[in-house]
């Protein structure tokens, strides 16, 4: 009887090779925590520059927002046509040009064009990179896995911040785009020669050579052939990446969907706008990117937490109580009256330990809601639409405060995101919910 090489990777160890696969993916995560802040940091050099009002700069930091969900909603698609290594260097190389050209625009226009351009690869490879973390992991350590995947994004937005502000002492804007394209360049001989196809794409969708290379990945892991490739199941012969939206998964599809994006709204309301309402209670800029730095601090040490415990206790339960949690502690930022800064700054950091132990949650369970065949499909469709929750978050925040909505209030309402993602999550059934 043929050996399944999925099952030797789920059962074995985890080997060199695919620790190296889930560092290098938490390290492309990374990018899009350096880009999100690199952009904000550059926003008031390139507003003196070019003076124009804030109307029009609103306008230049949304541009990578509706690219990242394009690219997350179509590039998802590819990664599971024609695989996820490929869709990620297409996707690093189209990144590497959108920050280089940044450097080279002169008006709100090309500088639109350049930053729709890096969001669409940041969104395919945010959809790719989920899929190749859940595939390289094997069953013990896949929750650790996806939640280190997961906490690049805080990590990269407090490093990268710290580096932002560091080039941009020399007073130009383009320093922290030219950094961002030598990074990501860098990253394209590091997915080459260090990641590659994952066996389940490979054996789900058997593209030529397929054995071959199966057992060549096989073997950097320190595992024997296999003889051949076990016999396709029925979704797998007729798999199409318009599964999701097909009976058997258009549910499960929805709702995580509706979470994600609820959550979302939640989540970019204590990133976006944690620094302007420190600054409106009296204290200086800088203390209040402090505030912001110690959310992203707690969201990776909450990333973190969350991954270790998901190891050993039920996945959906344990993200329903994170997403409760966030609301909570979302409400309490606005709602507690703190007017201290190191009272602001724990609120920041339980805040941003909670909403992002939900994200976390989330991701993790779009690898094990969706199969292979529409794994990036349904991860790219949920982060596509839930970009538009995170654009969605400061618009919505900053026309309740011009209602004339207190801050308790505009922070009850935005705690609601959370509140109706973990409805949403608790309608979802998993095939496979346990910690194993």
């Amino acid at each position: 009887m043929t050996r399944d090489p999925r099952t030797i990777i789920e059962d074995a160890p985890m080997s060199a090779l695919q620790i190296t696969a889930v560092a290098v993916a938490f390290g492309l995560n990374a990018l899009d925590g350096f880009d999100v802040l690199s952009i904000s940091f550059a926003a008031p050099g390139i507003a003196a520059e070019w003076g124009i009002d804030r109307a029009a700069l609103g306008i230049v930091l949304s541009m990578e927002l509706i690219g990242m969900a394009v690219g997350s909603v179509l590039l998802g698609g590819v990664a599971d046509r024609i695989g996820r290594r490929a869709t990620i260097l297409g996707c690093l190389v189209v990144m590497s040009i959108g920050m280089l050209m940044v450097t080279q625009a002169d008006g709100i226009v090309s500088l639109s064009i350049w930053r729709v351009l890096t969001g669409l690869g940041i969104g395919g490879m945010l959809a790719s990179i989920n899929a190749v973390t859940a595939e390289f992991a094997n069953r013990r350590r896949r929750n650790l896995a996806l939640a280190v995947m997961v906490i690049g994004y805080p990590i990269g937005a407090v490093v990268g911040g710290t580096i932002a502000a560091f080039l941009l002492k020399g007073g130009d804007w383009r320093a922290v785009f030219e950094f961002g394209a030598i990074v990501t360049a860098c990253f394209i001989p590091i997915v080459w020669f260090l990641v590659p196809e994952p066996v389940q794409f490979l054996v789900s969708r058997r593209p030529a050579g397929a054995l071959e290379k199966v057992n060549r990945t096989l073997a950097r892991m320190g595992h024997g052939p296999v003889d051949g490739l076990p016999a396709p199941t029925p979704e797998e012969e007729g798999a199409s990446v318009a599964d999701i939206l097909k009976p058997g998964l258009r549910r499960i599809t929805i709702l995580l969907t509706i979470a994600y994006f609820a959550h979302i709204v939640s989540f970019y309301f204590i990133l976006k706008w944690v620094p302007k309402i420190v600054v409106d209670l009296g204290y200086p800029p800088a203390q209040a990117a402090s505030v912001l730095v110690w959310a992203n601090v707690g969201g990776a040490v909450g990333g973190a937490i969350f991954g270790l415990l998901a190891q050993r206790f039920a996945l959906k339960p344990m993200t329903v109580v994170v997403l409760a949690l966030s609301s909570v502690m979302i409400a309490l930022f606005g709602a507690a009256g703190v007017r201290s800064l190191a009272g602001l700054a724990a609120l920041a950091c339980i805040s941003g330990l909670f909403t992002n132990s939900a994200v976390v949650g989330l991701y993790t369970i779009f690898a094990r809601a969706f199969p292979t065949h529409v794994r990036a499909t349904g991860t790219g469709f949920a982060i596509g639409i839930g970009r538009g929750g995170a654009a969605l978050s400061p618009i919505l925040a900053g026309f309740l405060f011009a209602a004339g909505l207190p801050l308790a209030g505009v922070a009850i309402a935005l705690a609601l995101g959370s509140l109706i993602a973990a409805v949403a999550l608790s309608g979802v059934k998993l095939r496979f919910d346990g910690a194993k």
